[in-house]
């Protein structure tokens, strides 16, 4: 297990894949809200695309793109700090199912976002008025995609989390059907079934491991986790993997499943490591966070992340964020997508 736990830290440092510590100003494409315009788009140098996606993309026909996003970000999660980890519920969410093309986002009958399994899904309305906004400076040029994308990626860092380099040019899908839902991993499978679901979108046992990680912040429903308190496996008690305090805790907690309780019980505010620590002591909330612990394939990089500076987790969250986020795009290449005028409706109007 020693020497598993070694490759776990030396499989950390290689792969982390540029050093989002430097600061954001030493990062491609950061010269300010555009990046630098000088013509050369070095998005391939830092990570692969297989799409028509730049990180110059928006520098000359929306050059205040990002500062618009970031600023109604800050405006609402100032006044609702809970907004922030429900924006990267949202892009997990929407990733997740056909790909980030802002499928989740569309609202009329038998979409994702009318799904059973959507109905905590909360940032909407935030989404909106990104887009109205942006609408005003470059109109429908913004795709609800991107705004997703840099929403996701402006509320980490308020979090106190990492930046990382976005590229855009992103397209809207048109369509977006309840059933596709149950491709997110819910809190309920194995570590086998989660990493089956992640190889299908490109990534790997490390980015299952690190994007599992964003539970170091935000809330869960008491009523995801009430079977492992009060009916494990039909027992009519509770899970005995969890540590008994913490389980005595979560029991007070959760009466009612319309109760929240934190992911992370010791910093909930906090975008540290703190979560992997948990973990470690038997205080995981959702089945999917313990069976981390459990499975021998993901149990060593637990390990190295709850042992290591906190600083260690934060980059490879920025590198495996920017992996997710380039799943399964639409671009201008596709006939299929689109970029909404409102980002709750397709163009056509039509309900697919």
């Amino acid at each position: 297990m020693k020497l598993a736990v070694v490759s776990a830290v030396v499989l950390l440092v290689v792969l982390v894949a540029w050093p989002v510590s430097a600061g954001r100003k030493d990062l491609p494409g950061a010269g300010g809200y555009g990046g630098d315009d000088d013509g050369d788009d070095d998005t391939q140098s830092w990570f692969p695309l297989d799409n028509q996606l730049s990180l110059n993309y928006y520098d000359k026909i929306c050059p205040n793109f990002e500062k618009i996003v970031d600023n109604k970000v800050r405006e609402w999660t100032k006044s609702d700090a809970s907004l922030g980890p429900a924006l990267l519920r949202l892009i997990f969410h929407d990733c997740g199912v056909t790909g980030c093309d802002a499928s989740v986002l569309l609202d009329y009958e038998g979409t994702e976002r009318r799904s059973p399994a959507s109905k905590t899904l909360r940032g909407f309305e935030l989404i909106d008025d990104i887009k109205s906004e942006l609408e005003k400076s470059c109109p429908g040029l913004a795709s609800c995609a991107d705004i997703l994308t840099a929403a996701s990626r402006a509320a980490t860092v308020q979090l106190g989390g990492p930046y990382w380099p976005n590229a855009y040019g992103r397209r809207d899908s048109k369509a977006s059907y309840a059933r596709d839902v149950e491709k997110v991993p819910s809190g309920r499978r194995d570590v086998t079934a989660l990493l089956e679901t992640f190889q299908s979108y490109g990534l790997n046992i490390l980015d299952l491991v690190v994007l599992s990680g964003a539970h170091t912040i935000g809330q869960a429903y008491c009523g995801t986790i009430q079977s492992r308190l009060y009916n494990y496996n039909g027992t009519s008690g509770t899970d005995p993997s969890i540590e008994p305090k913490y389980a005595d805790y979560l029991r007070r907690k959760c009466r009612w499943a319309t109760e929240t309780v934190s992911l992370d019980a010791i910093t909930p505010a906090v975008f540290d490591n703190q979560y992997y620590i948990n973990l470690q002591k038997n205080m995981g909330v959702l089945t999917t966070d313990q069976e981390l612990v459990k499975d021998p394939r993901t149990a060593p990089l637990v390990k190295a992340f709850a042992e290591q500076p906190p600083q260690m987790f934060r980059q490879q969250f920025a590198v495996s964020m920017a992996k997710l986020v380039n799943v399964g795009v639409l671009t201008g290449e596709d006939r299929t997508g689109e970029i909404r005028k409102v980002c709750s409706k397709s163009n056509s109007g039509a309900a697919y």
